[in-house]
């Protein structure tokens, strides 16, 4: 059917399209349904939303936002059809009826979500498969594959090519400040992509784009790895494995983050990337993805295996991650910390955490011998060279180079909380934190977050002060603080966790 362009001002990222009932009852076209919008040799899909009075009969309703990137004149006929490619379903239902799918299905499926011939729930479908049956060690690899190959590869003219990436869980997690510009400062290559905060308070893309831009084309990011030997920058823009991006999108949604998922959009980039040694940050502890050795060695032993498979080293280091690294969460505020951290004036898990990971990938690169690498990652960073380094880095970004971190701003609404009781930290809620720092309006409101002033073992008086807490609005910081009227950060050893006025036991 011929249908007139009318655009929403309506904000939507999804891809999706509004039609009138009536229209989409004559064209047999279903609530969420996939349909092709086609005009002259230019065609997309886009799933159907069904309204009575939104949309007249005769219109199809597109979000303003989406203009630039269709390019429609405001009532341009566009012809209209239900998009059925059964061949796509067909390949989901083998999956859920627990059959092995093959390279070439993978591969038009992965394809299929990229070109949007696949919608929001059959994709959920075949991730809620994948989470209760699981999936066969080459089907990853056929997926792995199949979602980097079909985004850009990118490969660069000097090696070993080095790489590091966390699977995430803590909060805090800006290691990366500090781990890059240790291994480049010896000589090794680095060019570490990462995404922004998927669960967290704030990514590591948040955390540099606090002083410094992180998207790059690929000829400049390959520009700036070749002067520097690494970069901090964002994933998005380079297309490193575009489907991903989609399947994140539903997991979000349905809370579900399968293993099989997590071992193919980890490595995808990776591999898009062209690294040849990576070193895969696994947190273990309360609130973190994996809380046991258990599961550790059996998702260590999967990254590994599936690496190889790839033709990359991969080595797993299993981190504490049962309290955020360092004291600071949110993206200002942790920039603040790594800084500090590469000055000098900032020791502690951190630092500590750094030194570790990045010692692995020195002894990988065959920069020092086993076991010396701590000990060269330590002189690196105290020498002053992870900074200069650093710096280099930041001004090939085009960055602030020079920037102090008390320079770096916060958020102009802030409170502090006092401690309730007097006695030791015998407990830092990652989950609170989380909670309380996306209340305070992370990762989206750099200067938002908290400041936490003690860890696990200190030693707290009654009415310290605790944590510190940063907002960009007022409003958000009264609800930050209502939040904790009711939650707790700390736990403090022979604290009353709970009174019930009027039970007596008798």
């Amino acid at each position: 059917m011929e249908l007139k362009i009318k655009y929403l001002d309506i904000q939507e990222i999804q891809d999706i399209v509004f039609l009138n009932v009536k229209d989409a009852i004559k064209e047999r076209i279903d609530p969420g349904e996939k349909i092709i919008i086609k005009k002259n040799n230019y065609s997309y899909s886009s799933s159907a939303v069904l309204t009575k009075g939104l949309v007249a009969q005769g219109f199809i309703g597109i979000p303003l936002e989406k203009s630039k990137h269709y390019n429609h004149l405001e009532n341009e006929i566009v012809e209209v059809f239900p998009d059925v490619n059964m061949e796509l379903v067909h390949i989901s239902k083998k999956k859920i009826d627990g059959k092995i799918l093959t390279n070439e299905e993978i591969t038009k499926f992965v394809g299929g979500i990229i070109n949007g011939n696949i919608d929001s729930v059959i994709i959920s479908s075949f991730l809620t498969t994948t989470q209760i049956l699981g999936t066969s060690t080459k089907e990853i690899e056929y997926l792995t594959r199949a979602m980097a190959e079909t985004g850009t590869m990118i490969r660069f003219d000097k090696g070993p090519i080095m790489d590091v990436h966390s699977i995430g869980g803590v909060p805090g997690n800006k290691t990366a400040l500090l781990t890059i510009p240790i291994v480049a400062s010896a000589g090794l290559y680095i060019p570490k992509t990462s995404s922004r905060a998927i669960t967290s308070p704030a990514g590591t893309a948040d955390v540099v784009e606090v002083i410094s831009p992180v998207d790059f084309s690929p000829e400049k990011l390959k520009e700036i790895v070749k002067t520097t030997g690494g970069c901090l920058a964002w994933s998005g823009v380079l297309n490193l494995s575009p489907a991903d991006e989609k399947i994140v999108e539903v997991e979000r949604r349905l809370h579900i983050d399968p293993e099989p998922i997590i071992l193919a959009s980890v490595l995808s980039k990776k591999y898009a990337m062209g690294s040849e040694f990576l070193l895969i940050d696994i947190p273990m502890g309360d609130g973190t993805k994996i809380n046991s050795w258990e599961n550790a060695r059996k998702l260590a032993s999967n990254f590994t295996e599936l690496g190889s498979s790839l033709g990359m080293h991969v080595e797993v280091a299993v981190t504490y991650g049962g309290q955020p690294i360092g004291n600071a969460v949110g993206p200002a505020l942790e920039a603040r910390e790594a800084l500090m951290a590469l000055e000098g004036k900032r020791t502690g898990s951190l630092t500590e955490k750094a030194i570790g990971l990045a010692a692995i990938l020195l002894e990988l690169g065959k920069k020092v011998e086993v076991g010396k690498g701590k000990s060269m990652a330590r002189d690196i960073l105290e020498s002053g060279k992870a900074l200069e380094k650093f710096r280099e880095i930041i001004e090939a970004q085009g960055g602030q180079s020079d920037i102090k971190p008390d320079e770096i701003p916060l958020g102009e609404f802030r409170e502090t909380i006092l401690s309730e009781d007097s006695g030791y930290i015998t407990k830092v809620d990652n989950d609170t934190i989380v909670k309380v720092a996306k209340i305070l309006g992370t990762p989206f409101d750099k200067g938002a977050g908290l400041l936490l002033n003690y860890k696990v073992g200190d030693r707290v008086e009654k009415d310290d002060v605790i944590v510190e807490l940063y907002a960009e609005s007022k409003e958000r910081l009264l609800s930050a603080k209502r939040f904790l009227d009711y939650n707790r950060i700390f736990q403090t050893e022979g604290m009353i966790l709970k009174r019930f006025p009027g039970l007596r036991v008798i």
